[in-house]
């Protein structure tokens, strides 16, 4: 990872929709421009957290999947 996030989340063991549901509430909190790291271990989020972040203009700067751990780090948008 090059960014140190702002922030973590941590959804492992969790399924869907609830890390989703969770990443909504926690990047409300944000500033815009401030990172965050999602951690997960549901496959579904590999598809849903970078559709979350296309329909609500956050960026996606990394996205990374390792022995069933699924990474994502997130910029706040406008």
């Amino acid at each position: 990872m090059s960014i140190k996030p702002d922030h973590i989340l941590d959804a492992t063991g969790l399924f869907c929709p609830e890390p989703v549901m969770l990443l909504h509430n926690r990047i409300r909190d944000l500033a815009e421009g401030e990172t965050l790291q999602v951690l997960a271990t549901d496959p579904s989020t590999s598809r849903d957290i970078p559709k979350f972040c296309s329909f609500l203009g956050h960026e996606l700067l990394e996205q990374e999947e390792l022995d069933g751990n699924y990474r994502y780090l997130l910029r706040k948008g406008a």
